[in-house]
């Protein structure tokens, strides 16, 4: 996968906020495909009015479900990533205009992007996204799992989020080598880590935090 894009995310002054306002989301989003078109050569036209949607729909969910940033923020990080990869699968505002063949044959995830090249730029986004913010907040960016240059995995990824959009965020954690929760994964309570969170809390003598509901 190429992370290159990350470095000129992590440039941006306070990307948290930057990445939840439109016009960052789609300028950023066009600068990755513009990325993914240098690296390997498959060039992609985007629609914006479905790019726009994608954001909406996106940080309303995020909007949902954002006390439990304070549980874990690390974890919702990956989680919103996790939302938005499902909206973009969902709503799939780019097509390629530039076949697959032309992709470079020397990079190992050649196959991978002549398999499925808009898949392969939706997930790159929200992988460099991830991985920018990580380095901003934490100071190191997530390491990718072997699985993620896998094609047999993004076979299996294909395949199921093309009947449920919302597999794409246990893919993405599988991707950074988390646990995915395949029974509900766009619960963001049913996470193994914000399950754990949770518990140190209440062990602790906390019930929570305010507004914070217990379920799963």
């Amino acid at each position: 996968m190429d992370l290159d894009f990350k470095d000129e995310l992590a440039l941006m002054p306070d990307l948290r906020h930057r990445l939840r306002q439109l016009r960052w989301f789609r300028a950023t989003f066009r600068a990755n495909a513009r990325a993914v078109a240098a690296h390997y050569g498959v060039c992609y036209t985007i629609d914006e009015t479905r790019l726009s949607r994608v954001f909406f729909d996106w940080v309303e969910r995020v909007d949902a479900r954002k006390e439990f940033a304070r549980l874990d923020r690390a974890d919702f990080i990956v989680f919103s990533a996790g939302l938005a990869l499902a909206e973009l699968i969902r709503k799939a505002p780019a097509t390629v205009v530039r076949g697959a063949d032309d992709v470079q044959q020397h990079d190992p995830a050649a196959e991978i992007v002549r398999f499925w090249p808009e898949g392969f730029l939706y997930t790159n986004y929200c992988v460099c996204a991830i991985a920018a913010l990580f380095e901003q907040e934490f100071g190191a960016a997530p390491r990718l799992d072997r699985c993620a240059g896998d094609l047999r995995t993004w076979w299996s990824y294909r395949e199921n989020v093309a009947e449920l959009p919302s597999y794409a965020t246990a893919y993405l954690d599988r991707f950074l080598g988390g646990e995915p929760n395949w029974v509900a994964p766009d619960l963001v309570e049913s996470r193994v880590a914000m399950k754990q969170a949770r518990a140190i809390l209440d062990a602790g003598g906390k019930n929570g935090l305010p507004g914070l509901t217990h379920s799963g």
